[in-house]
């Protein structure tokens, strides 16, 4: 396998670091018609995605656990469709609470992929490496099983401060974007609510936990999750979870 310093070396000018802002303006703007859209989520973070991919594999390739994975490429949405193994899993473990959490908003590992192809990522064979590849795959695939590891839920506020725990953990200048624009309309439409302290929560929960994308979860997801929670330094989000409870 390919060391971080055999691989291909890649111009910041080259074709697949173009980013291109008018596409993501327009998609952000689709978004905040229809927070649903998932789809368009998928389009602002490819267009300006740049260099994050290459950045990102070679953090994995730095740690021997990363490189493992990188050579390996195995596959999560696998084992994230495989309900009836899911539902085999113990009580409290992370693939149970999985299962139920695909189950109770009617979602599946498979609808991301769906959602992500209205943003088809062109030349990949050619500009991309197989790593690059794959681990946008991944990324892309274990979004809801962050959700559960986090404890973030799948309301407006939960999804934007997740996202802001995601780019944290792995810099993605496209969700970083949709950070911005969503903390903006919060402070019009809801001054009261403080956006900031919660997207900032998510922020700094990210940088206390373990990077995720380099843990092998195809192995772990019969886990306990309280325990896999301690073991990565996932603290629960307290200021989000005291505001789902107060509405």
């Amino acid at each position: 396998m390919q060391t971080s310093k055999q691989r291909r070396w890649r111009s910041p000018f080259h074709p697949a670091n173009r980013i291109r802002p008018l596409v993501a303006l327009r998609a952000v703007r689709a978004l905040i018609r229809n927070p649903e859209s998932t789809g368009e989520v998928f389009k602002v973070i490819e267009a300006l995605k740049g260099g994050s991919l290459e950045q990102a594999v070679e953090r994995m390739a730095a740690s021997a656990q990363g490189r493992d994975l990188l050579q390996r490429m195995p596959s999560i949405i696998q084992h994230l469709s495989d309900r009836e193994a899911l539902a085999a899993m113990p009580e409290g473990s992370l693939g149970r609470a999985y299962l139920d959490f695909v189950q109770a908003g009617n979602l599946s590992a498979e609808g991301l992929v769906e959602a992500s192809e209205e943003a088809p990522r062109k030349n990949l064979t050619t500009w991309f490496e197989p790593e690059e590849v794959w681990l946008a795959d991944r990324l892309r695939d274990f979004h809801d099983l962050q959700h559960v590891l986090t404890g973030y839920g799948r309301d407006e506020i939960g999804e934007l401060c997740l996202l802001s725990f995601m780019t944290t953990q792995t810099y993605n200048r496209g969700i970083s974007f949709i950070v911005w624009v969503g903390r903006r309309e919060y402070r019009r439409d809801m001054p009261q609510l403080d956006v900031d302290g919660l997207v900032r929560e998510g922020r700094d929960i990210a940088r206390a936990a373990r990077w995720l994308p380099e843990v092998p979860w195809e192995e772990r997801l019969g886990e306990p999750l309280e325990a896999l929670r301690a073991e990565l330094g996932l603290r629960p989000p307290e200021k989000y979870l005291a505001v789902t409870r107060n509405h």
